[in-house]
Formats: C-alpha cells, sequence, structure tokens
C-alpha cells in the first residue's frame, strides 16, 4: 500500500518540473544551510579546543606585581617579588599537581651561518608537565641540570625549522646572546595559542642557566612568573583562593595593602572563548534553521496551488469509493515526498559547501553526522507539517461540489 502510494505521489510531484524543482529549493537551501553552518560552528569549535588543550590543562599565571617609578605604574610581571621559593611553597598546596617558576626573555639565536628571535624561557622540568608538552625528539632536562645551571635546551618546532633546516638539532649546540647551549631535544609541536602566538617558536632552558648567562638581575632567586597546575577542575576554586593567601603571607603583606602579584586563571579564559564558539555554533544553526521554515512554506503554498488544481481529480477519486483517509494520506504523500526530495539534495549541498570552503579557505570543518541527521528528520518534518493543512482541506471537500468544479 505504501509503496502504490509513494509512485503516485513522486508521478504527481513529476507533473509539473519546474514547479516542483522551484517547492523543493527552500528545502534544499534550508537543510543545505544548516549543515554547512552546523560543520563551520563545530570546526571553530574544535579549533577553539585544539588551542586550549595545548595550553595546558588547569592552568594559573601569578605574575609579580606592577611597581611604580617617578608616579609611572609598569607592567604586570616587571617587579622582582616572586621567588623560586614562592613556586616550591606554591608546589605543596593541596590541590596543586605543579608549580613551575618561570623567567621570560626575548633573545637572538645563532647557528652557523643561521639566526632567529625567539622567546626563551628558564624554568624547570615542571614547565614541560604543567603545559602538557611533550618532547618529539630527545630528552628533557632533569633537577640535576637546574642545580648545577648546565647550559642545556629543549627547542620548538619553529626554531628547529628556521636554524636547522633538514638537520637533526639534536646534540648540536646554538648561541643564546653569545652562551653556548646544547640542544638536547625538540619539543612537539603545539600550534598558535589563543591570541595567535606561535607557540612552538620557543626554547626552554634551565632557569638558572638563564640567571647566569643571560639575566642582569641582581636578584638571583627572582622569577618573573609561575605557572601552577591544579590537580583536577574540582580543586581550581579551592587552589584559585589558597594561592592569594599563601603569597600575601609569604611576602608579609598586611591587611590594608595591595598584593604584589597577580593571578590570571587561564581555564577561565579558554573556556570563555570556547563558549563562545559554541554560542556562536548554535546562532548560525539557528539562522540557517529559518530557511527550513521558509522552504515549509513554500511546500504548504504549492500544495493549496494543487489542491485547487487537482479539485475535480478528488472529486473523481472520492466518487469511485476513496474515502477521506486516502485523500489525506495521498497528499501529505506528495508533501513529504517534496521534502524528503529537496532534503537529501540540501544534505549534498551542504556536504559539498563545507568541502569547498575547507578546500579553499583551509577553514577547519568539522562534519557532524548527528547535524546531517536532524536537518533531513527537521525537513520531513517539515513537509508532514506544512503538508498537513492542504491534505486535509482536500480530504474535506464535497465529491459532488467537486465533481462540478471547473
Amino acid at each position: 500500500m505504501l509503496m502504490p502510494m509513494l509512485g503516485e505521489a513522486w508521478h504527481a510531484i513529476g507533473a509539473n518540473r519546474m514547479r516542483t524543482f522551484l517547492t523543493m529549493l527552500g528545502m534544499m537551501i534550508g537543510v543545505g544551510a544548516v549543515v554547512l553552518m552546523q560543520a563551520v560552528g563545530a570546526g571553530a569549535q574544535a579549533a577553539v579546543r585544539k588551542q586550549i588543550d595545548s595550553m595546558g590543562s588547569h592552568l594559573f599565571i601569578v605574575l609579580a606585581g606592577s611597581p611604580s617609578s617617578g608616579g609611572v605604574r609598569m607592567g604586570g610581571g616587571a617587579s622582582s617579588t616572586l621567588t623560586v621559593g614562592d613556586a616550591k611553597a606554591i608546589r605543596n598546596l593541596p590541590g596543586v599537581s605543579t608549580a613551575a617558576p618561570v623567567i621570560p626573555s626575548s633573545q637572538q639565536l645563532v647557528y652557523e651561518a643561521s639566526n632567529w628571535n625567539s622567546q626563551v624561557f628558564g624554568s624547570t622540568p615542571d614547565y614541560l608537565k604543567a603545559r602538557d608538552w611533550a618532547i618529539a625528539n630527545g630528552d628533557g632536562f632533569d633537577e640535576s641540570d637546574v642545580q648545577s645551571g648546565r647550559r642545556v635546551a629543549l627547542i620548538g618546532a619553529t626554531v628547529a625549522d628556521n636554524l636547522f633546516g633538514s638537520d637533526d638539532p639534536v646534540g648540536k649546540t646554538l648561541r643564546i646572546r653569545q652562551a653556548p647551549f646544547t640542544v638536547i631535544g625538540v619539543l612537539g609541536r603545539k600550534g598558535q595559542s589563543l591570541d595567535g602566538r606561535d607557540q612552538d617558536d620557543t626554547v626552554i632552558i634551565p632557569y638558572t642557566a638563564m640567571q647566569r648567562a643571560l639575566s642582569n638581575s641582581r636578584f638571583r632567586d627572582s622569577v618573573r612568573m609561575i605557572l601552577v597546575q591544579a590537580s583536577s577542575d574540582q580543586a581550581m576554586a579551592g587552589v584559585e583562593t589558597a594561592l592569594p593567601e599563601l603569597l600575601r603571607d609569604r611576602h608579609r603583606i598586611g591587611p590594608e595593602a595591595d598584593d604584589d602579584f597577580f593571578v590570571n586563571n587561564l581555564t577561565a579564559v579558554a573556556n570563555s572563548a570556547a563558549e563562545t564558539a559554541r554560542t556562536m555554533s548554535l546562532l548560525l544553526g539557528a539562522i540557517a534553521s529559518v530557511s527550513l521554515i521558509v522552504g515549509g512554506i513554500g511546500i504548504m503554498n504549492i500544495m493549496l496551488v494543487s489542491v485547487t488544481e487537482r479539485t475535480r481529480e478528488i472529486g473523481i477519486r472520492m466518487a469511485i469509493g476513496a474515502r477521506q483517509r486516502d485523500i489525506l494520506m495521498q497528499f501529505m504523500s506528495e508533501a513529504l515526498m517534496l521534502s524528503l526530495t529537496g532534503g537529501l539534495i540540501g544534505v549534498g549541498l551542504g556536504l559539498s559547501g563545507a568541502w569547498m570552503i575547507e578546500l579553499i579557505w583551509h577553514a577547519q570543518i568539522a562534519l557532524s553526522w548527528d547535524a546531517v541527521v536532524i536537518a533531513f528528520a527537521i525537513s520531513a518534518s517539515t513537509g508532514i507539517f506544512f503538508g498537513f493543512y492542504p491534505a486535509f482541506k482536500a480530504s474535506r471537500l464535497d465529491p459532488i461540489e467537486a465533481l462540478r468544479y471547473q
């Protein structure tokens, strides 16, 4: 019963192909737009999530305070209020997984005839743990290297490409400023950070080697920042509260005095960016869904026209025994056939559009088959919803009046 009805519906909508195509066009555009926008939105979320994961998880950055000079306040991290001892004390706080003191500096790197300017970070082995940063080639340095101030370096992929080209950097010696450092490892690729900085344009050395060979600071134990990693999501709130209390106590800051440090919750910033991307994805999907409603209205409009044109046919069918239910199912099947065919073509258009965007603009696209199935199901539901009224109107026609219709 179903297959003959669908075959008849296909024959009926094929009687006027141009009108059928224009009717399906709205559904094709609607479904295609939903699939395409969901792919773009999911790709944006995936890109943001990748950047968040590259930063490390459950992170806080503690920056040294901002001193004043002649009434001019310097930026955060410009003073020497944080020490390696602070990092060791923070590491013992409940809920803290690791804490790494960091001394950042921009330095010129030289290897044979090649040179490159990069960010150099003096730290401890805990820096890689906090950043969830793997070593792709070679080995890392350990606490004994930190204690002895050994001049060894871990370099990022960008530094390796620009200084060493296709050569293996491990075991070779580069100069930072004029100090020689032996490359012992190459870091895995991280890509761009949320602020667009190339994280692979990085050199990591023991902070003691940084202080002895590259730093002009008189305070040998001072650091510019401390990278703190909480053990879990649940521990972050407690760590965020305990950090300022510990540092204020260690720095002997009075109740009314301002902090001489800043605590930044990187995870909160990252989650905010992820939430923004998710909201934009939902907004794009909602805007595209409007096209489905427009397509449904087009189906209802054409079906009403079809009922009017085929009034005499309906009368003949009812005169030879067709029931109201048969007429209803006939026109419902035509509306369903229009929406399903338009939806199927729309899915193809959406997938093709996503592929073209990825190919031409090199944007990250994440195809969600759930979104494809949902868009297709919505197109079918839209056809049933908007096709019901014309079908119901056709089934309620008076056979005698329908036969008299000219």
